[in-house]
């Protein structure tokens, strides 16, 4: 699959999935697909990637056999319609089933967020409100079972939400120190 390079001008047309999944990436930063538009992000703070490899290092060892933990990948969030000016995000982390990896590689494309379990975003100082109000609605229209959003303000907090049937997401407290969870699967993570 020939991929191409974003141009210094922005596209003259309104994305699809296929043809965001057919772009080269950007030099500096990195992108996500709104309703068709490119949306570009600056590159994370060290201290952003340091708090993601320390989570991530932590959700690793405890993942079930079957699901993969996968950092910094864009997903379709399958909330246009095929051929339309796409929806794309690139979380921090998500967990995924092994077979919706093997999937994206077989027949390329996007890892899709219908076959995601968990997406984690650690907020930036840029990224309040995009994370607990924008994201926090995409994710859960795109299905998506569990939000989790880490904020490194001190104290470190993680707020764990989840769909209900009805409304979107549910959430209930943000929790410090220590998060302990048997849903979806048993997880214990330090959040200092």
């Amino acid at each position: 699959m020939r991929r191409h390079h974003i141009e210094s001008s922005a596209p003259t047309h309104l994305l699809t999935i296929a043809e965001y999944a057919d772009l080269d990436e950007v030099a500096v930063g990195y992108t996500e697909l709104l309703e068709g538009r490119l949306l570009m992000s600056p590159s994370p703070t060290p201290e952003h990637q340091k708090a993601m490899f320390g989570f991530g290092y932590q959700l690793f060892d405890q993942l079930p056999s079957d699901l993969d933990l996968i950092l910094e990948v864009d997903i379709d969030l399958g909330i246009a319609d095929p051929g339309g000016p796409g929806y794309s995000r690139r979380p921090d982390m998500v967990i995924v089933p092994k077979a919706e990896v093997a999937r994206r590689q077989e027949t390329g494309g996007l890892l899709r967020a219908a076959e995601v379990l968990v997406v984690i975003e650690i907020v930036s100082p840029g990224s309040k409100r995009t994370d607990r109000v924008v994201k926090y609605a995409e994710y859960a229209e795109a299905g998506i079972p569990h939000y989790w959003i880490v904020d490194l303000d001190e104290p470190t907090s993680l707020l764990p939400a989840h769909l209900s049937e009805q409304f979107g997401y549910h959430s209930g407290d943000e929790i410090t120190g220590h998060y302990t969870t048997d849903i979806p699967f048993p997880v214990s993570l330090d959040l200092k």
